[in-house]
């Protein structure tokens, strides 16, 4: 510290030297403090005051985390998947099934899908057809019976998929009623 400086006549002023304890406080420390006054709904009133943390209550756990959930559905799915097979058993025998495979790259395969899905279900009484019962292929558009015959394939188009654009879908839906019929 630098010695005090002295009047003009030499004589120094005799002034009680006071050292205020003021303890340092950081940003980070501060922001801590105003958080957990407004949290314990105190107020700050300037000095630092030393905050205990609430107490951490135990959430309760649900069920998807105790495992008892995914059990259940797992029961439930298996009672699913047996209904669905007899089903199919007794559908297998009198429906004729028909898969169209289209690709989901663009929506004028699901259009024509569609399209050709409604005619062939309206037109023939008895007929089963699926969209994509599998990962389709990338730019394919086949129509074929489960198993059997298919009556159109055209596989790997590219952009902007002009032979399936060409196609007359009226006159596909035709074709395909007269040779299931």
């Amino acid at each position: 510290m630098a010695p005090r400086k002295s009047n003009a006549n030499g004589e120094e002023k005799a002034k009680p030297v006071t050292t205020v304890a003021s303890s340092r406080v950081t940003r980070s420390m501060d922001r801590r403090t105003r958080s957990e006054t407004q949290q314990n709904g105190a107020k700050v009133t300037g000095s630092v005051a030393k905050l205990e943390s609430p107490k951490k209550t135990k959430r309760k756990k649900t069920a998807i985390e105790t495992g008892k959930a995914k059990k259940v559905k797992k029961e439930e799915v298996e009672v699913e998947k047996v209904e669905e097979e007899e089903e199919t058993e007794v559908e297998d025998s009198t429906k004729l099934k028909i898969v169209i495979e289209h690709c989901k790259q663009c929506n004028a395969f699901k259009t024509r899908a569609i399209q050709v899905k409604e005619g062939l279900e309206g037109a023939v009484p008895g007929v089963m057809v699926t969209l994509n019962p599998e990962k389709p292929r990338r730019g394919c558009f086949e129509i074929r019976e489960d198993g059997g015959e298919t009556f159109i394939s055209l596989l790997e188009m590219k952009r902007p998929f002009a032979p399936m654009k060409a196609l007359d879908m009226e006159e596909v839906i035709e074709d395909i009623i007269k040779k299931v019929k």
